[in-house]
């Protein structure tokens, strides 16, 4: 690997970590960069995984330092999450490419449309879910999530992100810190697998995750120091900007 390829692979994997902490889908701008630069798909789906964990542990870390969240408010979620999306794996079928482009495009729309309903919702705490116990509700939902994050993946952090905030009562910036330790959690059982079965180029991979991870130390900053409401507009930009590219392109 030359100096500018390895110069390309850590600046957009800092532009995807950045992405993919305050919002989602930055696996859209490194998944095509990997297979560009000569990896086989399932080796590009596979050596991203490297990055997106590095960046979530980094985003873990720091919004962890900052006090944003509590272990025990994300472990309960984790747990249902991990559980659908190995489900979601298990269910997985092989659809086109451009057929998962659509679906993931029509989602994301309603996602921005959601992300405009009530928007108090995004940006403050519901009192009524502080200190109160999982409920049957919130667990279904979460395995919901986990089982799309395990059948289709790209986008899941979106949809994360509704979860939190509609089904669990977190604030935008608290969401985005819980979201990053259950991404980072079933990030790590993908990659075992890929692992196991020898798809990962650890050379690109831990490159992808130095920009990766960058991206996400920037991202937890900027999340804590602008607030939701930035997280709110960042997101209807990026899902937006998102929807049309899987929608149109």
């Amino acid at each position: 690997m030359d100096l500018w390829t390895c110069f390309l692979i850590v600046g957009v994997g800092f532009v995807a970590g950045f992405i993919n902490t305050l919002a989602g889908s930055g696996s859209l701008l490194t998944l095509p960069l990997l297979i560009f630069l000569g990896l086989p798909a399932n080796v590009a789906n596979a050596t991203n995984r490297i990055g997106v964990m590095l960046q979530s542990l980094v985003a873990v870390g720091g919004f962890k330092q900052k006090k944003v969240f509590e272990w025990k408010e994300g472990v309960w979620l984790t747990i249902p999450a991990v559980i659908g999306s190995f489900i979601g794996a298990a269910f997985a079928v092989n659809i086109s490419e451009q057929v998962m482009s659509r679906i993931i495009g029509f989602l994301l729309v309603f996602m921005f449309f959601l992300i405009l309903y009530k928007p108090d919702k995004w940006l403050q705490s519901n009192e009524k879910f502080k200190n109160a116990k999982p409920s049957f509700v919130r667990v279904v939902l979460f395995l919901g999530i986990g089982f799309y994050g395990g059948f289709i993946q790209a986008g899941v952090g979106y949809f994360l992100l509704a979860g939190l905030v509609l089904g669990a009562g977190h604030e935008l910036v608290k969401a985005n810190a819980i979201k990053s330790l259950i991404v980072f959690v079933l990030t790590v059982s993908a990659l075992s697998v890929f692992i196991y079965n020898g798809q990962v180029n650890y050379m690109y991979g831990i490159t992808l995750g130095m920009g990766n991870m960058l991206g996400a130390w920037i991202a937890t900053r900027v999340a804590i120091k602008r607030g939701a409401k930035f997280i709110r507009w960042f997101l209807l930009i990026t899902v937006l900007v998102f929807a049309v590219k899987l929608l149109f392109f």
